[in-house]
This record gives C-alpha cells, structure tokens and sequence, in this order.
C-alpha cells in the first residue's frame, strides 16, 4: 500500500475527461472562460484545461440541446488487463470500442463510460488551503481591485441526475470499482476513488430521468468560491446558489448556473479519504444530507435540464 494505492482494490482511481454537446460553442466558449478555465476552439470542438495544466477535462461538441455524451475513467496501467477482466464477468452492456481509447460500456442510465490507464487526476493527499488569518495592526483582505482571478486546478467531481439511485451506486461500485461514502436514503448518493480521493468523485441525485446536474471545480480555499461568485455575476451569470456549505463532503461551495440549465460549481476543502483507510458509509436523514448553511435554495437546483433526452 502507497499513499495513493491500495493493492487489495480494484477499480478506477480518477476521472479522466467527460464530453458534452452544447448548442453553441462560442456561447460555451465564454461561460467557462469566465468561470475560470482555459477554454480554447480546436476544430469543431472547445476543449476544457485548468491553466497551467495540459490534461484535458472536457471536450464539447456543437450540436441541438445540451446533452453529457460520456465521462471517461482512468485506472492504473498494469491494472487495466485485471480491470477488463473483471467488467467482462459483470454482464453490463459494452460500447463500441473506440481506437487508443481503453474499454466503453454503458451505465445503467444509457451513459456511454470509458475505462482506460491514465493519470492519476485524484489527490493522494489532502491539500487545503485557508485565506490569510486577522492579525492584530494589520487589514488581511486585499482591496477589491486587487483580487486574483479564480482559477479551478481540476476537477474535482461530476453529480448526475439519476431515476434510480441505488442502481447507480451498485454500477459504479460493482463494476468500476468506486466506494460508496455516504447517501440519503434513495435520494442522494456519494461514491469515492479506491486509491485515495475527495470525499466523493462522483454523485447521484435522484431526478425524473438522466442528465448532467453539475461539474465541481477545485479552487483553494472559501476566499476562491467567493470571490468567484463575484466575477460570475459581474460576468453576467447571476442564476446560482451560495455561497454556502454542504454537510457530506464538507466543502464549502458556490454554483453558477450555466447557459442550458446545469451548473458548475466552485468547491473548496472537501473531505479527504486517503488510500489507506477504510471508510465507513453512513444513510443520513435528508436534513444532514443537503448544507449546513447558506442562503435558501435556488428552485433551478432541481430541475433536469436534460429532461426527455434520454430513452
């Protein structure tokens, strides 16, 4: 066992990238790049990067209403053989395969999931950071004018909207390999990596069918969410919820609805559960579930924008 392995699991450690149609790329363009990522046009595609950091998180494609094509995973290079092993004796239904790019199969929700070795995009260990604390003389916040742009280092999860939760949490678990961390009933679901990760990498909501609820981008600390929020209505994005704090996972959070109806949020310093420990998952009451504060809930959180998309 390593800081960021465990040889008695198997499964994925990390998410690898997600693609997404979107009606307009110049109009998605301009979102995430006010969000804070570096979001370029190559080809007929906008690719998603956190500056300063080649790999690619997402890749959208012009075409009708919004829509999550894909998420893909990345497993560990000598396991990848074991891990094809094990998805084939689970008796899920496989995608196509697609050159150079591992394994495809297809989530209990019509989902396409890759499965191929990669970087390892997950923390081995928890890195938080906290803005600068009050000392007696001295003004700690920097003047308004003065604020660094937000920047996201990765992301850090992606929740989907789901019809069947507990189906879900048995896919990703039994055949991916992910660990359920905590959950409300049927309502609501976290999984984590095996190999060390944020309390959750990816979530479950429970909804009237599939869709893509939020993406989750790191940012350093409550200071980021904040002064993200800011930008992002001054950007002219002012549907969103925060900033606040949830309960499961911990993080503080702010999300900023996108412009088809799904959000990306500003997470900081969520709970970490290293490689090394075995973690207990606990069923919440809806109210220990949801945030512990924050300002009352925007309706837009619950509603599917990819209502009637999906078979």
């Amino acid at each position: 066992m390593t800081a960021s392995r465990r040889q008695d699991r198997l499964g994925v450690h990390s998410i690898g990238e997600f693609a997404m149609t979107v009606p307009a790329l110049d109009e998605a363009q301009r979102f995430y790049a006010a969000f804070g990522l570096d979001a370029r046009c190559e080809g007929e595609e906008v690719t998603l990067r956190c500056h300063g950091d080649p790999h690619v998180w997402g890749r959208l494609r012009a075409g009708g209403p919004k829509k999550l094509e894909s998420v893909t995973f990345h497993c560990f290079e000598d396991e990848f053989g074991a891990l094809e092993r094990h998805i084939a004796q689970q008796g899920v239904p496989r995608g196509p395969s697609r050159a150079g790019e591992g394994l495809w199969l297809q989530s209990p929700d019509g989902l396409a999931i890759g499965v191929r070795p990669g970087a390892k995009t997950t923390l081995d260990a928890a890195a938080h950071a906290h803005p600068p604390l009050p000392r007696d003389g001295v003004r700690s916040a920097p003047y308004r004018r003065d604020a660094h742009a937000v920047q996201p280092s990765r992301l850090s999860h992606i929740a989907l909207l789901t019809r069947d939760v507990p189906r879900q949490i048995d896919f990703y678990s039994r055949v991916l390999g992910l660990r359920l961390s905590d959950r409300s009933g049927d309502n609501v679901a976290f999984l984590h990596g095996p190999h060390g990760s944020d309390h959750h990498l990816v979530a479950f909501l429970g909804s009237s069918g599939p869709g893509l609820h939020h993406l989750s981008w790191d940012v350093p600390s409550v200071d980021d969410v904040g002064v993200g929020a800011t930008r992002m209505a001054a950007a002219g994005y002012t549907q969103g919820w925060g900033v606040g704090r949830h309960v499961l996972g911990s993080n503080y959070f702010h999300y900023v609805q996108d412009p088809w109806g799904s959000f990306c949020e500003y997470s900081a310093t969520m709970d970490y559960i290293p490689a090394a420990m075995d973690w207990t998952s606990q069923d919440h009451a809806a109210e220990d579930s949801f945030y512990l504060w924050g300002p009352d809930v925007l309706p837009a959180i619950f509603i599917n924008s990819e209502e009637g998309l999906w078979a």
